[in-house]
């Protein structure tokens, strides 16, 4: 197999898979295929891409990473392309995240963009509505899809460019590996139905129901949280939120580290937490992402 998988530095539980720069150069071709408007456009299109990028490793890529993402004691892939040659451009990057997506599952529709994907920015400035593009606030850690009728069994978010930055480094938690996990997952305010919304920014005209906590196939605690959207009935669901988020942020067992710009964090949407910790201020500071959220085939 000409895939080389690694566990990650930070934890076992990460995978990282190194694209050599060889394995890229055989994307380049069919790549120019597709434009990126063809890809918004056309749907069809992103499942020729994405077997182009598969055949490149003779199919093994797929299996690598849904056995990655659905395997309890892993759940996340750190994909390394080895892109610091010029000729792979935010374009190349683009198409490489939306191969990727389409070898295990569908993309979800994003509001906020109205594309499968949303690309955004975090600057010095900000006069948005959510904590995401805050960079000197600490993004807590939570889940993604809490705000929407979709099911998100996946997230893929890839490091686009990064310029005079310091700090915001990742943050992954895994649900196992959380001190209060069978504490909180058990207690049955967690398994209650929270009211979800979302601010303007993110053009979800409606609210939903849903419970914090809830089990997999197998009995284990999965969560659906992000501390700025639910909305608690009464006072037993705000406390019993504020716990949860301090005892969250409070975890020692949070995997902290740099992300290279051109990689992807491929994660579980059920049993990982991601955040991200707070810039260095400067007014130069640039990082532009690119986010795909979706369910398994």
């Amino acid at each position: 197999m000409n895939l080389e998988i690694i566990d990650h530095s930070a934890s076992k539980r990460i995978q990282s898979i190194k694209v050599k720069e060889k394995e890229l150069e055989k994307l380049i071709f069919p790549f120019n295929k597709h434009s990126i408007q063809s890809l918004e456009y056309k749907p069809f299109s992103r499942f020729s891409l994405a077997k182009s990028i598969d055949d490149v490793f003779d199919g093994n890529l797929s299996k690598t990473l849904n056995k990655i993402l659905k395997d309890r004691n892993t759940g996340v892939a750190i994909i390394e392309p080895d892109i610091k040659n010029s000729k792979f451009d935010k374009d190349f990057l683009v198409k490489l995240s939306t191969g990727l997506a389409y070898l295990v599952g569908l993309p979800n529709f994003d509001l906020m963009t109205d594309k499968y994907y949303a690309r955004f920015y975090v600057k010095h400035s900000d006069s948005s509505d959510s904590y995401l593009r805050k960079a000197y606030r600490n993004l807590d850690l939570h889940t993604d899809g809490t705000f929407v009728k979709e099911k998100t069994d996946w997230l893929l978010m890839t490091k686009m460019e990064e310029t005079n930055v310091k700090g915001g480094e990742s943050v992954l938690l895994h649900l196992d590996d959380w001190e209060h996990c069978e504490e909180l997952s058990s207690d049955p305010v967690g398994k209650q139905n929270f009211v979800w919304s979302s601010p303007k920014s993110k053009n979800v005209g409606y609210k939903v129901e849903h419970p914090v906590f809830s089990k997999d196939g197998s009995g284990k605690p999965t969560i659906s949280y992000i501390d700025q959207f639910p909305e608690p009935k009464n006072m037993e669901q705000g406390l019993f939120l504020q716990k949860l988020s301090d005892a969250l942020e409070e975890s020692k067992n949070k995997i902290i580290f740099p992300l290279t710009p051109g990689s992807t964090i491929f994660s579980n949407n059920y049993f990982w937490l991601h955040g991200r910790k707070p810039f260095k201020k400067n007014i130069n500071l640039s990082r532009e992402l690119l986010r795909i959220r979706g369910v398994f085939f």
